[in-house]
Protein backbone atom coordinates (compact mmCIF):
# COMPACT_ATOMS: atom_id res chain seq x y z
CA UNK A 1 0.00 0.00 0.00
CA UNK A 2 1.31 3.38 -0.91
CA UNK A 3 0.96 7.02 0.94
CA UNK A 4 -2.63 8.04 0.69
CA UNK A 5 -4.20 4.67 -0.92
CA UNK A 6 -6.94 3.44 1.37
CA UNK A 7 -7.64 -0.42 1.17
CA UNK A 8 -9.79 -2.24 -0.71
CA UNK A 9 -10.90 -5.78 -0.18
CA UNK A 10 -12.15 -8.04 -3.42
CA UNK A 11 -14.17 -10.94 -2.21
CA UNK A 12 -15.77 -14.18 -4.16
CA UNK A 13 -17.71 -15.86 -1.74
CA UNK A 14 -17.76 -19.75 -2.08
CA UNK A 15 -21.11 -20.88 -3.00
CA UNK A 16 -23.86 -21.44 -0.19
CA UNK A 17 -21.99 -18.47 1.81
CA UNK A 18 -23.21 -15.10 2.85
CA UNK A 19 -21.84 -12.09 3.95
CA UNK A 20 -22.52 -8.60 4.29
CA UNK A 21 -19.41 -5.62 3.64
CA UNK A 22 -19.69 -4.66 7.02
CA UNK A 23 -18.91 -7.90 8.68
CA UNK A 24 -16.08 -8.11 6.13
CA UNK A 25 -14.48 -4.99 7.73
CA UNK A 26 -15.32 -5.34 11.43
CA UNK A 27 -13.58 -9.07 10.70
CA UNK A 28 -10.80 -7.49 9.24
CA UNK A 29 -10.61 -4.56 11.97
CA UNK A 30 -10.41 -7.68 14.95
CA UNK A 31 -7.58 -9.16 13.16
CA UNK A 32 -5.02 -7.16 10.95
CA UNK A 33 -3.76 -3.61 11.89
CA UNK A 34 -6.70 -0.58 11.71
CA UNK A 35 -4.54 1.00 8.96
CA UNK A 36 -4.84 -2.38 6.64
CA UNK A 37 -8.33 -2.96 7.29
CA UNK A 38 -10.47 -2.30 4.40
CA UNK A 39 -13.15 0.71 3.98
CA UNK A 40 -14.71 -0.89 0.78
CA UNK A 41 -15.73 -4.59 -0.07
CA UNK A 42 -16.01 -5.25 -3.58
CA UNK A 43 -17.98 -9.18 -4.17
CA UNK A 44 -18.11 -10.48 -7.40
CA UNK A 45 -15.98 -12.82 -9.49
CA UNK A 46 -11.68 -11.71 -9.54
CA UNK A 47 -10.53 -11.54 -12.98
CA UNK A 48 -8.07 -14.34 -13.68
CA UNK A 49 -5.48 -15.44 -16.26
CA UNK A 50 -5.65 -18.73 -18.51
CA UNK A 51 -3.60 -19.93 -16.46
CA UNK A 52 -4.95 -19.13 -13.14
CA UNK A 53 -3.41 -16.41 -11.56
CA UNK A 54 -4.84 -13.03 -10.67
CA UNK A 55 -5.10 -9.89 -13.00
CA UNK A 56 -4.01 -7.73 -10.34
CA UNK A 57 -3.72 -4.68 -12.61
CA UNK A 58 -7.28 -4.84 -13.37
CA UNK A 59 -8.44 -4.84 -9.82
CA UNK A 60 -6.35 -1.51 -9.39
CA UNK A 61 -8.24 -0.31 -12.20
CA UNK A 62 -11.40 -1.22 -10.07
CA UNK A 63 -10.53 -0.02 -7.35
CA UNK A 64 -9.85 3.51 -8.61
CA UNK A 65 -13.12 4.01 -10.06
CA UNK A 66 -14.67 2.88 -6.66
CA UNK A 67 -15.37 5.72 -4.12
CA UNK A 68 -14.09 6.28 -0.45
CA UNK A 69 -17.03 5.38 1.38
CA UNK A 70 -19.32 8.68 2.79
CA UNK A 71 -17.57 8.22 6.35
CA UNK A 72 -14.06 8.69 5.26
CA UNK A 73 -13.08 12.16 4.96
CA UNK A 74 -9.76 12.99 3.57
CA UNK A 75 -7.43 14.82 5.99
CA UNK A 76 -6.31 18.33 4.35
Amino acid sequence: MRRGETPCAFITLKEGATATEQEIIDFCRQHLAHFKAPRTVVFGPLPKTSTGKLQKFKLRDQAKTISPPAHFEAKQ
